[in-house]
């Protein structure tokens, strides 16, 4: 609909012998940002640890306006006691995994809640507008200001483009703060006009 400049998918690799758990990632990404943002770091944890890896993921689609509902990274670890799920929790806390999300131990369906920041959508009209308007605006632009508007408070991670609407996502400490500094720039590019803005985390 607008261009975007993201895609891919992510190949999963032979699982290990050991015990599985899921993660959960309340978290709005397409494929190659799932592994780009989650899956690779946590990989590097894992196996610098001696713990385990991460083998493989999935993304949860929707018929809601949003089309992605969630995503799951699949873990192979070695022990699935209270330290390894601990380290777990903390380094995709770190990496700003969002509120709402949860560890699933397959073998106990033991489920731990995690998740750190808050999520905005904003939802980008792609059918009413003056034709002139999707002419000449770009939202890769859009992205890159959010970025920019951002800084210190949030940033995009993600996307999903539908028939009549291109949601961006974005993810932060605050929902309002990161509403508030995205508003005036919404209220002034074109492309922006008739966007709506959720919580989604």
């Amino acid at each position: 609909m607008f261009g975007l400049k993201f895609g891919g998918a992510r190949k999963q690799e032979t699982a290990p012998q050991g015990e599985f758990i899921t993660a959960r990632l309340n978290a709005k990404v397409q494929p190659i940002d799932r592994g780009d943002y989650y899956e690779d770091p946590l990989t590097d944890m894992l196996k610098a640890k001696g713990l385990g890896e991460v083998t493989g993921g999935g993304t949860q689609l929707t018929d809601a306006p949003c089309g992605i509902d969630y995503c799951d990274l699949e873990i192979s670890v070695h022990e699935a006691d209270e330290e390894t799920l601990a380290a777990i929790v903390q380094r995709l806390n770190e990496l700003g995994a969002p509120r709402g999300s949860r560890l699933i131990v397959e073998s106990t369906g033991k489920q731990i809640p995690f998740g750190v920041t808050e999520g905005l959508a904003v939802y980008l009209n792609g059918s009413d507008l003056p034709d002139e308007v999707y002419r000449t605006c770009d939202v890769n632009h859009v992205i890159d200001e959010f970025d920019r508007l951002l800084a210190g408070k949030g940033a995009f991670r993600g996307y999903w483009e539908g028939d009549r609407e291109t949601a961006l996502f974005c993810y932060g400490a605050s929902f309002p703060e990161m509403k508030a500094a995205l508003e005036p720039f919404l209220a002034s590019y074109p492309l922006c006009d008739k966007a709506r803005i959720e919580q989604i985390a």
